[in-house]
């Protein structure tokens, strides 16, 4: 099954490539690889939520992050098509690296940065299945909740 048809199935599509915020670019190409820039959970241009995951009032609950992450994988994914014209093209996800802007009490980094993780293996099955981080941080751009990496091998 080809990675749109396997989208479509999921009820998913690739959103526009989020403009970057500073001097970078959403990805860049070397060999068969290619390395995103850490992609916030932006959707239509705004970040759905802001602020430290945690368990608590005025904290983000750490499923509602787990989504963020979902849809900062969506964004990387996006960002690597456009770079190299097609999904189609990668072929596999090498390693993930997760950052979550966590209360100092929060230590679920892992399972908020799976909203990644599983979307990845939805859509690329086996070769979804990659090597990944998830970590910890104070504080993330614009005070976005999850940021996400991706490195993927191209067909």
């Amino acid at each position: 099954m080809s990675t749109a048809a396997r989208l479509a199935e999921l009820g998913l599509h690739l959103p526009q490539v989020v403009p970057p915020v500073a001097a970078y670019v959403p990805a860049v190409q070397h060999a068969d690889l290619v390395y995103t820039a850490g992609q916030l959970p932006m959707v239509d241009g705004a970040l759905p939520a802001t602020g430290k995951v945690g368990a608590g009032a005025g904290l983000v609950d750490p499923q509602q992050a787990q989504d963020l992450a979902r849809t900062a994988a969506l964004n990387g994914i996006a960002a690597a098509a456009s770079l190299v014209g097609d999904v189609e093209r990668i072929a596999r996800v090498i390693k993930v690296v997760g950052f979550v802007a966590s209360d100092p009490s929060f230590t679920g980094q892992p399972q908020v940065i799976n909203g990644a993780s599983q979307v990845l293996q939805d859509i690329f099955g086996e070769a979804g299945v990659h090597a990944r981080s998830a970590v910890g941080v104070a504080v993330l751009p614009m005070d976005a909740p999850v940021e996400v990496e991706l490195v993927l091998q191209l067909a």
